[in-house]
């Protein structure tokens, strides 16, 4: 069975770990969200430090949000703020016109009163709130939406831009996710916090001079009352925070616990694993395994939910005594109705802004925290860069010389090398085929060529001069690519082969030649709306989904639709049976037309006419040669070839020809009832002791497998002879 996921040579983040459930993906290191974070302070003295070190990162933090905002629309920066000012104002206003048209109502009982005016005001006001207040939830939700799009934007502009290297960083992909995941409310959250905060305090001050006409007017008792009132509130607030904070870091301690919940739940509702899980029983492990979880889980976040509502409960009754103290207070110093409505309302409104601004300011202080994932994100550097001020264009159409020179390479994180010194030179025209088994380096290697990795040690050269000195962009365009791991896209099929190329306008002529050079028009041409047929079912009820087969002959496609000049082949086959991969290497042959080309193959009969062989063993080349050569020599090679041809003999021998071949030294599969006439055994082939050709077996035309299968030099037909 073929390896896919991590690339040749480079272990999967977190194997190996004792008792790692191999179910499971791997464990992300905890706490990579705090490198922003300030350090908890280590002594009363350290306490300065800690406040400024959190009130400057949050600041920080804001004011990247509020440029964020300028960036996707200067105005609605500017309505926010309008309405911040707009919102801390006007409750003081209505508590004003509330207690005026009380005091008018009171006097109407008393000599006649226009009623109408004070009516009209406290109608306006009301009126107008209820405008002003619509408008508000309009501007924030288009403020999200643009906000939104524009983060998202630009995420997906700073993915392009890293280095693939990058992505194979545990803490990288896991802000990466995190980022995106958050880029749709978090930011336009914090900064509704960050204006309701703002406008809360101004709100409260306002109150707080209102209430301060009573309070001079009254002895020391009401003053003590009155402290004791806005610090019990205060003190609700900061129980509220503590616990939401407790909350906070229990969830993120517990990250790896929610992470496997959601692993187990995905996996009982993920259409590709559904058929395996059903054939082997696996509902009821991967459902107790979800229960048990959620019972560790449970347990802790259940006695921070109890000690939260404990704490409530008391500080409510508190809060209910000492409310009825003032409010008695009041009621008896106090001439008017309308005083008292106002100074009730004002203690009331005290109470909800001292909770409101912490627990605002609570929000703001964890909001900010998930940012750090997008802000870290968005400052990951890039090395994938020219090396020279100004950069040189590679030639193109035209035949380059590839070269190593001492290239070794471990995977960012690691110290292991993956590739060993290497040294090795590929000629204009050569076609070069990459040999070996999983695991020794050859998709590593590919991309080296092409610059999506950096050699550790070492220089890569194309046509004499270090890749890195040439434009980036423009040297990737010289590389046609089909790496084993193929793009799969959600669009038409058209659109799919297109993608080669997208430089110029999609030229259906192109398109169609592209697709009958890789076989891919036998399928395409049989589907109702042909190359307009929309695959996978993301996005369209009538999408196609593609067999492994096919998917692989659109890759394909995409190559020879390529204007390229270096074509690269990673196992470009590996799904098809031996029949159409053969297909495609001929029609290879022939299109290449002197193009230099590189390909990964496990089955080494494509490889018999390649100009040669480099064989690759645990990150170093043991082997390079033509296949005549290396059989000659009785190494590495040949003991794989020599297998791979043994087993097609003997697959004929049991009746079994046909039958997919297995991994590494197995050999491709061959058509039921044996091949048409005219074998001839392979160059250094020594058959098994006492081996003889069933009978009726016709093999390949011109011999198998050393003769006229794969890519021939300079493209001139299928000979070397």
């Amino acid at each position: 069975m073929r390896r896919t996921g991590c690339p040749e040579g480079k272990p999967a983040p977190g194997a190996g770990a004792e008792g790692r459930d191999p179910f499971m993906p791997p464990h992300l290191p905890f706490g990579m969200e705090d490198q922003m974070k300030a350090a908890k302070p280590k002594s009363l003295a350290d306490v300065p430090r800690y406040l400024k070190e959190v009130v400057g990162g949050t600041a920080s933090r804001l004011f990247y949000i509020f440029k964020l905002v300028w960036e996707a629309r200067r105005s609605l920066l500017l309505v926010m703020l309008f309405m911040t000012v707009y919102n801390g104002i006007m409750p003081l206003v209505g508590t004003l016109i509330t207690a005026n048209l009380l005091a008018k109502v009171v006097q109407s009982f008393s000599e006649p009163v226009n009623l109408l005016p004070p009516l009209m005001l406290q109608f306006g006001y009301t009126l107008l709130n209820s405008v002003v207040s619509n408008l508000n939830s309009i501007i924030t939700n288009i403020s999200g939406e643009i906000v939104s799009n524009h983060v998202k934007v630009k995420i997906m502009r700073k993915a392009r831009e890293v280095d693939l290297a990058s992505f194979d960083m545990p803490d990288f992909y896991a802000r990466l996710e995190n980022a995106s995941r958050e880029a749709g409310s978090r930011p336009v959250n914090i900064l509704n916090a960050a204006f309701n905060l703002i406008s809360s305090v101004i709100s409260m001050v306002s109150y707080i001079a209102l209430l301060s006409q009573l309070l001079s007017r009254l002895d020391w008792k009401a003053d003590v009352l009155f402290f004791l009132f806005v610090g019990l509130n205060i003190l609700t607030a900061a129980v509220n925070f503590h616990f939401r904070r407790k909350n906070f870091f229990y969830m993120r301690f517990r990250s790896k616990d929610r992470r496997q919940m959601d692993y187990y739940s995905n996996l009982m509702t993920n259409k590709d694993v559904v058929k395996e899980i059903r054939l082997f029983n696996l509902s009821d492990l991967f459902i107790g395994r979800y229960r048990q979880i959620f019972e560790n889980y449970f347990k802790g976040i259940k006695k921070i939910i109890w000690s939260q509502g404990g704490w409530q409960m008391f500080l409510s009754l508190c809060s209910a005594v000492l409310n009825m103290s003032l409010f008695y207070l009041i009621a008896t110093n106090v001439r008017l109705i309308a005083d008292y409505s106002a100074y009730t309302a004002s203690l009331n409104a005290i109470a909800n802004g001292v909770g409101q601004i912490i627990q605002l300011s609570s929000n703001l202080y964890e909001g900010s925290l998930f940012i750090d994932n997008l802000i870290l994100f968005m400052n990951e550097k890039k090395t994938i860069v020219p090396s020279l001020p100004e950069p040189v264009a590679p030639e193109r159409h035209c035949g380059h010389t590839i070269e190593l020179r001492n290239v070794s390479f471990a995977y960012p994180g690691t110290t292991r090398k993956v590739l060993k010194n290497l040294n090795l030179t590929i000629h204009p025209g050569e076609t070069a085929v990459l040999v070996g088994l999983n695991g020794a380096g050859k998709t590593t290697l590919i991309k080296l060529i092409t610059r999506l990795y950096d050699p550790t040690e070492g220089e890569v050269l194309l046509d004499g001069r270090n890749i890195k000195e040439y434009d980036v962009e423009k040297l990737y365009k010289v590389f046609g690519i089909i790496f084993q791991d193929f793009g799969k896209y959600a669009v038409e099929i058209r659109e799919n082969i297109a993608f080669g190329d997208i430089q110029r306008e999609i030229d259906d002529g192109d398109v169609h030649k592209a697709a009958e050079e890789s076989g891919a028009d036998q399928f395409i041409e049989k589907l109702p709306k042909g190359y307009n047929t929309p695959l996978m079912r993301y996005f369209e009820d009538e999408g196609l989904e593609l067999s492994i087969g096919q998917w692989q002959k659109l890759s394909v496609s995409r190559a020879f639709y390529a204007d390229s000049d270096i074509l690269i082949l990673d196992e470009p086959t590996a799904s098809l049976d031996a029949i159409a991969e053969q297909e495609i290497f001929s029609q290879f042959d022939r299109l290449r037309q002197d193009k230099t080309t590189i390909f990964v193959s496990h089955r080494l009969s494509s490889a018999t006419t390649a100009d040669k062989i480099i064989v690759l063993k645990e990150g170093e080349i043991t082997e390079i040669g033509d296949h005549k050569t290396l059989m000659a020599q009785g190494g590495e090679y040949a003991r794989l070839f020599s297998t791979q041809a043994r087993r097609y003999i003997e697959a004929a021998q049991d009746g079994t020809a046909g039958s997919p071949a297995p991994e590494g030294g197995a050999a491709p599969a061959v058509p039921g009832g044996g091949f048409p006439g005219g074998f001839r055994p392979p160059e250094g082939f020594k058959p098994p002791e006492g081996f003889k050709l069933p009978e009726g077996f016709k093999p390949p035309e011109g011999g198998f497998p050393g003769g006229r299968s794969g890519f021939s030099r300079g493209g001139q037909g299928p000979s070397r002879e």
